[in-house]
């Protein structure tokens, strides 16, 4: 009955675990599965309120959607480390819902909190593709597109606004491309790029998806390292 026990279990946890395809340092496939208890195998998460469990807030369905209710704000991150990389991914906004808020963080580093220091690729509607760099993560950009400000919660933040208006309405999907090269990071939005900054502080640090109080929806997640010269 002991034997028996655990193989209904092993079969309990591959029922429940249904990949995102991504890569690791090293190039070899990552499944980012959901176990039974909700935690996303590959991530951590953080979230404002700290007794939410991970599987409140984020859910991965049968079809390889990963689902964000949207609150508590905070974040999933992965638990390995990236400087350069080439990240592929596709969100929406879910059908029926109104455009809201949401963001990918890279090269996050520090303590965890709302919110950490980080460059932001922008999902925010109408603002998808600005860049912002929080709690003082540096770069720099074309003058008439930069804004730097000091926050009495967030600290100091530096906006780049992007080039270009390419999300799609709400319940259709986007396609974002972000490169991370040493100084540089690009951004495009369904085959289109909108936004380059540069100058960008080079540190290895997390990948985050946003809870920012609006669901919001993320899929085919792709990680691939990129060797830059700066490194």
């Amino acid at each position: 009955m002991q034997h028996l026990s655990l193989i209904l279990a092993s079969i309990a946890l591959l029922i429940a675990a249904v990949p995102l395809t991504a890569q690791d340092d090293t190039g070899t496939p990552l499944l980012i599965s959901q176990r039974p208890d909700g935690e996303l195998l590959g991530f951590g998460s953080f979230h404002e309120q700290p007794d939410t469990k991970t599987k409140d807030v984020w859910t991965l369905n049968g079809h390889g959607v990963l689902a964000c209710r949207g609150e508590p704000k905070g974040y999933i991150y992965t638990q390995k480390d990236y400087t350069s990389f080439r990240l592929t991914l596709q969100w929406r906004w879910p059908t029926g819902s109104e455009p809201g808020s949401g963001g990918v963080l890279v090269r996050m580093t520090g303590e965890h909190k709302i919110w950490p220091k980080c460059l932001e690729a922008q999902i925010n509607a109408p603002d998808a593709g600005d860049f912002w760099g929080l709690d003082g993560y540096r770069f720099a950009g074309p003058d008439d597109r930069r804004t730097e400000l000091t926050h009495p919660q967030f600290g100091k933040l530096t906006n780049l606004k992007k080039t270009a208006n390419a999300e799609r309405p709400a319940g259709e999907w986007n396609d974002y491309e972000i490169v991370v090269d040493g100084d540089v990071v690009t951004l495009t939005i369904n085959g289109q790029q909108v936004n380059r900054a540069e100058g960008c502080d080079v540190t290895a640090g997390k990948i985050c998806l946003t809870s920012e109080g609006n669901p919001i929806e993320f899929r085919n997640l792709r990680i691939t390292p990129i060797e830059s010269a700066q490194e």
